[in-house]
């Protein structure tokens, strides 16, 4: 038997077929086939046989970049993640280079979005022709980061002029990245801005925006505001300055207020004739008890006004644990709302996500056994979901109501139809780009393009 090469835990492969100049994969020969990051998947015939067209982004770093691969169809499996979930993956056959070896393998096509690397190399792959250290990385071939930057830099676009900032808390967010890479990706410059390191000067002559002991902020074309709610006040005076001194800010600060006002906004959806679950709200305990009854009664739901992600929400199952809740949260000034629960909807809900008056992608939500709320922050687990042309139109006159450019619009349905639960001026994109495959980041940056009829 001839000597086995030795492989390391990590390695670069090469694609030339599919286009792929490189992708770094993790060495596991404990999965039987290899598996590759691929999106927007669709099956043809060329001639008798069937081929796969689908979309790689090889470069954990950069999810904009999205290679057009096709390889002809071998196989459909059922593959069993990490996490215990059984899914059907097409298989499909190709050559791969690895150092000076070229040889074909299968790969499965998975979202591997969540993975830390964007392909899995398995032991069919490395059976027979390497044996594997995992206590070392690059053994047969290795590349530096401006090697690189080389082979991808046809991908990158050359700058447009046009400048962009993201106004928030934490760059290392999954959303923030996601933003911070489509930007880049077209070619614009776009600058990290923490909220709390922006300061004004008001002046009828001369406004400025300062950062961080005295840089002095100028000529944003636009910002993408990403407020969390402890900040929404300075938050939204600072993009009020933004708006003064010339650049667009995607959500104005109007809209994102009354979006975390849930009482106002809830007074916005009535008066629109939007339709949101029976809703109460009042300040005197002698009221509690109409307040319950007005809301149908117990099992009942109790928001304070102010609440994100499924905090601040409390499910009282009676009507005596409602009344003392309610009582409570009064005793110490504290505002909540008090709504219908819906329970044919048995812990699902919908995430419409909109953008410059389209749903660009939406998910359903299922809360975890024993619990009510779907939010993925809950632990509530995500898929696909086409919508109905009423939820569609729900979701975009909810988003229109509060002024909103980009919306997370949260639908539950009901017996009387689809009911809209609240509006989210700051959506998260993990979620729902791992669910849908959508690029959503993306459709936020064309949208800016478009709303400043910047063509690239």
């Amino acid at each position: 038997m001839k000597d086995l090469k030795i492989i390391g835990g990590e390695e670069w492969c090469v694609f030339k077929n599919l286009g792929v100049p490189a992708i770094k994969a993790r060495v596991d020969s404990g999965a039987k086939t290899s598996s590759i990051q691929a999106t927007n998947i669709k099956i043809y015939n060329k001639g008798v046989e069937e081929w796969v067209k689908f979309e790689v982004s090889p470069l954990q770093e950069n999810r904009s970049i999205a290679i057009e691969c096709e390889a002809r169809l071998v196989d459909r499996r059922m593959v069993k993640s990490s996490s215990g979930i059984s899914e059907e993956r097409l298989v499909v056959q190709t050559s791969l280079t690895m150092g000076g070896e070229t040889f074909d393998v299968e790969l499965t096509l998975a979202n591997r979005d969540t993975m830390e690397f964007r392909m899995l190399l398995g032991r069919e792959a490395i059976n027979q022709r390497y044996a594997v250290n995992p206590a070392v990385n690059y053994q047969v071939q290795a590349f530096t980061d401006e090697e690189i930057n080389k082979k991808y830099a046809s991908y990158f676009k050359e700058k447009t002029g046009l400048k962009i900032a993201l106004l928030a808390s934490n760059p290392n967010l999954y959303s923030n990245k996601r933003i911070m890479e489509a930007a880049e990706a077209r070619g614009h410059e776009i600058v990290f801005l923490n909220v709390e390191l922006a300061y004004m000067k008001l002046d009828a002559k001369e406004p400025e925006i300062r950062y961080r002991g005295g840089n002095i902020l100028t000529e944003f074309d636009a910002v993408i505001p990403r407020i969390k709610p402890s900040v929404t006040f300075y938050g939204c005076a600072l993009i009020r300055q933004f708006d003064n001194l010339g650049a667009y800010c995607q959500n104005s600060a109007e809209a994102i207020t009354q979006s975390r006002d849930k009482l106002f906004a809830s007074q916005l959806f009535s008066k629109n004739d939007i339709n949101i679950p029976i809703t109460g709200f009042a300040k005197s305990p002698m009221d509690t008890k109409d307040l319950i009854k007005m809301v149908n009664g117990a099992p009942l739901i109790i928001k304070l006004l102010e609440s994100t992600q499924g905090k601040g929400v409390v499910l009282a199952e009676t009507n005596k644990a409602a009344e003392s809740v309610i009582n409570a949260f009064k005793s110490v000034n504290t505002n909540i709302l008090v709504q219908e629960f819906i329970k044919e909807a048995n812990g699902q809900d919908i995430r419409c996500f909109v953008v410059n008056n389209k749903v660009v992608a939406s998910m359903q939500r299922q809360a975890e056994k024993g619990e009510f709320r779907a939010n993925i922050h809950q632990g509530g687990k995500a898929s696909i979901i086409k919508i109905t042309p009423e939820e569609k139109k729900l979701a975009l006159k909810a988003a229109k109501a509060l002024n909103l450019a980009v919306a997370g619009v949260d639908i539950i349905r009901s017996n009387k139809g689809p009911l809209l639960l609240e509006v989210n001026s700051s959506p998260g994109l993990e979620g729902i780009e791992n669910a849908t495959g959508k690029d959503i980041a993306n459709a936020m940056i064309m949208a800016i393009e478009r709303k400043l009829k910047f063509t690239i």
